[in-house]
Formats: C-alpha cells, structure tokens, sequence
C-alpha cells in the first residue's frame, strides 16, 4: 500500500488538474481540513437567576432572528442555557429545602 500511495495520490492530481471534478473533490478534502465550529460572540446577560436565564434564552433567539448566528449555534447554545436553568433551578431548591428543615 505505502508504494502504491504515492504514484496513486499523484494520479489523482493530475486528474484533477485536467478537469475530473471527482478528482478534484477528493484533492480539495485533502487538502483543506473540514470547517469546524466559529467562535460566536454574544453578550448574554447574567444567567445567574430564572430571570436570567430567561433574558439570555430572548437574546439567543433573537440572534437567530437578526442572522448574527445559525440555527444549529442556537440549539448549541440554548442547551447550554438550559443546563445553567437546571442548575439554578437545583441550587433554589436546594436553598428552599435547607430553609424547611432549618424550621422544623
């Protein structure tokens, strides 16, 4: 395989230097790494509450709506505002369950 490789990878270059679009495709995702994610920089408020939460659950979907991110960054970062929800969500219940048994 290691002999064939070379002469193999060279035939296909020039295959697509002579216009074989298959070729050229093979040559291309080669040659230039798949796209991975952007970075996406969006000031969301303080997601240390419910209300919190809420205001940067907005902000996200109104990113989508003004074209400042793509669906698929918004389901990305809606699930990360949804695990910091859960999160206060539990630290609440947790403040309100120590209050109970505080008074019994």
């Amino acid at each position: 395989m290691e002999e064939g490789a070379a002469a193999i990878a060279k035939k296909i270059v020039e295959m697509a230097k002579q216009g074989d679009m298959n070729a050229a495709r093979l040559v291309i995702e080669r040659l230039v790494p798949p796209a991975k994610e952007r970075p996406i920089f969006l000031d969301l408020p303080d997601t240390s509450s419910a209300d919190g939460v809420a205001r940067a659950q907005a902000a996200i979907l109104q990113a989508v709506a003004a074209g400042d991110i793509l669906p698929g960054e918004d389901a990305t970062l809606a699930g990360i505002v949804e695990a910091r929800r859960k999160a206060v969500e539990t630290q609440e219940l947790e403040a309100r369950i120590s209050a109970l048994e505080v008074k019994e």
